[in-house]
């Protein structure tokens, strides 16, 4: 049985297909004995260490678009839009918390410092702390306030942290990257989707061609949004050649979004389809 050190990298709701990538790495024999992860990556390597996977996967099953307008706890503040302890609280019916150093085998989560503007690595502590302060999306979650640091998402520093997981003698680095998208395959299916509305005979459509710019998809939030994308993933590529990991797992995905959690098996699916063929050029 091979050991493995595995990282599980930053994609909001993409990185719902780690899950996959975990239950096919040890459906093929492999025994995880490290994991590192960072934002999403740190929330499901961070219930797997903890032992509650299937748990949070059959949970993962009950959520549609009114179950995580439920979760959602909007805030008035003027540096983010959700509070972010409600979907915190949730899992925590389900998978307690925990010390991270209690944790049956090492895990550790990575955050970002804003006000010193550095990577923050959590090896001990709460869990759920360490989870939160990783998946504090800047803007949208509220930042965690910890040890005079104001704490957001490991991604902007170190999406992958291949660097920051527990090595041991023998084993093996996996990475899985959930980071990237394929930027030309989502261009693509948005001309096609403008073409068939443009074509379309339903009136209502009709009225809504004239209504809408032909470029309402290249607005303000959307070029923001690619441009974080891009720095994010330039990083995870450069960590990537850096540490050189034996296995890296890279899912890019055209289809699926940041904020695409009701589609939990769709996600689960590609994660353990994508890691099937990366081990199998291995074995």
């Amino acid at each position: 049985m091979q050991n493995v050190a595995l990282v599980l990298s930053s994609g909001g709701a993409r990185g719902l297909a780690h899950i996959g990538a975990i239950e096919e790495l040890e459906a093929e024999g492999y025994h995880i004995t490290s994991i590192a992860g960072c934002s999403m990556g740190a929330l499901i390597g961070g219930v797997y260490a903890a032992g509650k996977l299937e748990e949070f996967r059959e949970w993962m099953k009950t959520i549609d678009r009114k179950k995580m307008l439920e979760l959602t706890d909007f805030s008035l503040s003027l540096n983010h839009f959700v509070k972010g302890t409600r979907i915190i609280e949730a899992i925590m019916e389900f998978v307690p918390d925990v010390l991270i150093e209690e944790l049956p085998i090492p895990y550790c989560a990575v955050a970002t410092d804003w006000k010193a503007g550095r990577e923050v690595v959590f090896r001990e502590g709460s869990l759920f702390e360490a989870i939160r302060a990783s998946i504090s999306l800047p803007v949208f979650y509220e930042p965690v306030r910890r040890d005079g640091m104001i704490l957001i998402d490991g991604g902007v520093t170190n999406p992958i942290p291949l660097n920051r997981v527990a090595r041991h003698e023998g084993d093996i680095l996996v990475g899985i990257d959930v980071s990237g998208h394929d930027y030309a395959a989502q261009w693509e299916e948005k001309e096609a989707l403008v073409e068939r509305r443009k074509r379309s005979t339903s009136l209502s459509q009709q009225i809504l061609n004239r209504l809408r710019p032909d470029n309402i998809e290249f607005n303000h939030y959307t070029m923001l949004s690619r441009v974080s994308s891009l720095m994010i993933r330039q990083n995870s590529i450069l960590m990537a050649k850096l540490m050189k990991p034996d296995v890296l797992v890279d899912i890019q995905m055209a289809r699926y979004g940041s904020f695409d959690y009701d589609k939990s098996e769709k996600l689960i699916a590609i994660g353990s389809q994508k890691t099937k063929q990366s081990l199998s050029k291995i074995s």
